[in-house]
């Protein structure tokens, strides 16, 4: 048995124990609120610039109030184009429209009801959402076909100005295209808890001050982990038991 202490599967071969007749379980539906909640936050930093200013306040760089310091951008009516509509990305959906955002999804994989109707959300093909929104979130784990799913291509055809909020997996993003993007101007900015290459990001990220980098905490609460431990503990003791754990990981749909 291979036990996950997390929703994502993209670190089990599961081929491999399908052919071994090897029980792959994960820990979902307990961690939505909390990446949400990072997902959230990471909008925020990024286009009301608050990331930035905290390294300037901490760096001791000399500042007073003027009515053209630090500006920023405010969310309100600005579309959320999101690429998974699962349970994280309803869960940032619910933030997103508290704050009198537009809420739209990739239509590859339609958001559920009532949660639907309830956001007025609009499912779009994921080329239209990608051109037409303001800010792109990223909520659906790393499988083939979402590998590099924002690729050189999709990024270019972004609006000008626009956000990225990436909390699913790094390599959803070609990184070297992304900072080629904000390099040249063409994204306002990026708000990442994770990356292409694990910890080891590219030194290029760290040097633009419109991005705002998190080490992977996206459900890192105490409240969250706990119910994650949990779950292991149950579907390892079903397993142990002779029964079929709950969280077997299933077909893998973004």
């Amino acid at each position: 048995m291979v036990a996950n202490i997390a929703a994502g599967f993209n670190n089990i071969d599961l081929e491999l124990c399908k052919q071994r007749g090897i029980v792959d379980t994960t820990t979902p539906g307990v961690l939505f609120d909390s990446t949400a909640d990072t997902a959230f936050g990471l909008l925020l930093m990024v286009t009301r610039r608050f990331g930035e200013a905290e390294r300037l306040v901490r760096a001791g760089t000399p500042w007073r109030y003027r009515t053209t310091f630090m500006l920023g951008h405010a969310i309100q009516g600005m579309q959320i184009g999101l690429i998974g509509a699962g349970q994280i990305g309803t869960a940032m959906a619910r933030r997103c429209k508290a704050f009198g955002m537009r809420i739209a999804y990739a239509s590859e994989h339609p958001m559920k009801e009532p949660a639907r109707s309830e956001l007025e959300a609009v499912g779009l093909p994921i080329d239209e959402l990608v051109a037409t929104s303001d800010v792109i979130s990223l909520h659906c784990p790393l499988t083939p076909q979402t590998h590099h799913i924002l690729d050189a291509q999709r990024l270019a055809a972004m609006k000008p100005g626009s956000y990225i909020i990436n909390t699913a997996r790094g390599a959803c993003i070609d990184e070297k295209a992304l900072v080629e993007a904000l390099k040249s101007g063409h994204l306002a900015g990026v708000g990442l808890d994770v990356y292409e290459h694990g910890a080891d990001i590219n030194p290029r990220l760290l040097e633009l001050p419109n991005v705002v980098l998190l080490p992977h905490m996206g459900s890192a609460t105490v409240e969250g982990r706990l119910e994650m431990g949990e779950k292991v503990i149950i579907n390892i003791k079903a397993f142990a038991d002779g029964h079929a754990p709950p969280d077997r990981v299933h077909a893998a749909m973004f």
